[in-house]
């Protein structure tokens, strides 16, 4: 049933009752059709890009930097509420808010800042997508006479059409592209649910590790620079721009339902909503927290962060050829999945800062040739992908930085203004992310 048909359904029978307490006013069954925008924009964080700065963060530190994942988290969980609540209680796109209530030079600025942390993304997802189709089918090639980078660039090529057909499904109603790629955030944990069970970590270390904040002192530029990896993969620019506009279809359906006297409909979709991202952002947490545990256990090397490849060939010896193919269907499924939403982001994002129309599958087109150009002239796909991921962490205040300005303006958000605890959380989310990335930058300077 469509979310439309239910919501008609739940509006009319007379047969179900509202249920009483938390949600006052709503079906019992009601629930689950606002399930689907947080895991969709869940997707970018458990992209090919935090599989490189986990296997870099896992190999090279052990358990040593689960922590960033767990702080990542909670921002992640504030900053894509609080982009969903922009998009719910506005109608607009974070985007087309920018548009309305900044200055033309200030809204051009961040649209630039915003396509290059699309692209960076479109780079690092497309990759892995191209990386899983190779390790899974890419022997076979190099057996029939075909050269690495003849291979990769067929994977590639198909990626590409299969991210149209995923495109695609949209065309069938949104909740269709929802459920096929909730289905690859599935795959994705049940494979690395596998993986984590072969490898029996130290679970008293690993709890010890995420609670407790710690770089290597052996290896403090290393260790800093991995973790400020794993903050650009784990709390995503280009998703903070797409929650706003995933959450519009169920508003508009929302808005036509009849009046509740005393009740107000944003209010209790922002309760529903919370509940999505709550869920679906504690499970991308999990995925990306078995990745470093599993990174930790199988890829220690005496320091050596092995690349996609190297981690592929290693999974078989170690723990046998299903653990292989195993890791290579989770990257397959991250690399299509996230590289649909990605292509989805960027259509946001140029749409709601320039207002113009732009399609999606033109899109798709265009952000496919940074990934072939890398592949074809043979650049390492580990280093590329970290540094991607480098890229999104420092263009991501300007992401965070808007979204807070409006959340925070009563103009904007009338009586949905944020409190002055949210506001304080928020900012203190990007002072973080700013120290940091200052830090990483005069280490860098300093040639540390």
């Amino acid at each position: 049933m469509s979310s439309s048909s239910a919501a008609k359904a739940a509006a009319t029978s007379p047969v179900a009752a509202p249920t009483k307490g938390f949600f006052p006013g709503f079906r019992r069954n009601e629930m689950w059709t606002y399930f689907g925008p947080a895991f969709v924009a869940s997707v970018a964080y458990i992209d090919p890009g935090n599989f490189a700065t986990n296997i870099l963060g896992g190999s090279q530190y052990g358990y040593r930097l689960l922590w960033v994942l767990l702080w990542s988290n909670a921002m992640a969980i504030l900053i894509q509420y609080l982009s969903a609540k922009l998009g719910i209680v506005t109608g607009l796109t974070l985007p087309q808010n920018c548009r309305k209530h900044f200055s033309r030079p200030m809204t051009l600025f961040l649209w630039v800042a915003a396509e290059v942390s699309a692209i960076a993304t479109d780079l690092a997802e497309f990759l892995g997508a191209a990386l899983g189709l190779y390790l899974l089918f890419g022997p076979v090639l190099l057996a029939h006479g075909w050269s690495r980078t003849s291979s990769l660039f067929a994977a590639a090529t198909v990626s590409a059409v299969l991210v149209f057909l995923i495109l695609a499904l949209d065309l069938a109603g949104y909740q269709w592209l929802e459920r096929g790629i909730m289905a690859f955030v599935g795959i994705i944990g049940l494979c690395y649910g596998f993986e984590v069970f072969l490898v029996h970590p130290d679970w008293k270390r690993a709890a010890f590790h995420t609670l407790v904040p710690t770089l290597d002192p052996r290896d403090m530029h290393g260790s800093l620079y991995a973790a400020v990896g794993m903050l650009g993969a784990t709390v995503m620019p280009h998703v903070v721009y797409l929650h706003s506009a995933l959450v519009q279809p169920r508003r508009e359906e929302m808005v036509k339902l009849p009046r509740v006297d005393g009740q107000s409909r944003r209010r209790k979709y922002l309760q529903f909503e919370l509940i999505d991202v709550f869920v679906a952002m504690n499970g991308a947490w999990l995925i990306n927290s078995a990745m470093i545990v599993m990174a930790a256990v199988a890829f220690v090397h005496g320091g050596h962060a092995p690349d996609v490849e190297e981690a592929y060939r290693t999974l078989g010896p170690l723990l046998g050829p299903l653990s292989a193919t195993v890791f290579a269907v989770a990257l397959l499924c991250s690399g299509l999945s996230s590289s649909t939403v990605g292509v989805m982001a960027g259509q946001v994002i140029i749409e709601g800062f320039l207002d113009i129309k732009f399609s999606i599958f033109l899109r798709r087109l265009i952000t496919i040739i940074p990934a072939l150009v890398v592949i074809a002239v043979g650049l390492d796909p580990l280093k590329i992908l970290i540094l991607s991921q480098v890229v999104l962490s420092f263009t991501l205040p300007f992401a965070l930085i808007p979204l807070l300005l409006l959340t925070n303006r009563a103009s904007v958000m009338r009586s949905f203004v944020s409190t002055r605890r949210t506001r304080v959380a928020g900012w203190c989310a990007v002072g973080i992310i700013l120290t940091l990335n200052v830090v990483l930058l005069g280490q860098i300077a300093l040639g540390q």
